[in-house]
């Protein structure tokens, strides 16, 4: 199943994505909530209802909901105000590096449990376009990101 959060109407809108129509939450059945927020707070409540309502859409049950193209909203990010944001060093050769880069020694810790800080949860977007201040082009370091959304 495919969640996919939209802007509609100056909020924020949960919907299911099925051949590219998204299909709001809030309309497919009276319980699930139309934010991410509300489904991640009662995720063991709300997780079952959804995928019944997605399988509904992939039979051809759902008649009288109206779905909208995906191309034609503007999408954010699937949790569009996240209460916490933290960012692991899950790479070693990548910390050696920057803290070599620092002329700082490596952190005997990393190799005994899972490092992580907490970073700018408002700092959060969506697809489209990326923002940088003109000093940030100065050197550049390119990693891959992963997200886990912990409820």
């Amino acid at each position: 199943m495919k969640l996919v959060t939209y802007l509609k109407g100056g909020h924020d809108q949960l919907a299911i994505l099925v051949d590219g129509l998204l299909y709001d939450t809030d309309h497919l059945h009276s319980d699930l909530p139309m934010s991410m927020a509300m489904f991640l707070n009662y995720w063991d409540d709300m997780l079952p209802i959804a995928r019944a309502c997605e399988q509904r859409i992939k039979d051809g049950m759902v008649r009288n909901v109206a779905a909208t193209p995906l191309t034609e909203v503007e999408i954010i990010a699937p949790v569009p105000h996240p209460t916490s944001c933290r960012d692991g060093y899950a790479f070693r050769q990548h910390v050696a590096a920057a803290r070599r880069n620092r002329k700082v020694d490596m952190i005997p810790e990393f190799d005994q449990y899972p490092i992580f800080y907490f970073t700018n949860h408002n700092s959060i977007q969506g697809p489209g376009d990326v923002l940088c201040m003109p000093d940030h082009f100065e050197k550049l370091d390119f990693e891959l990101e992963a997200a886990i959304v912990i409820s």
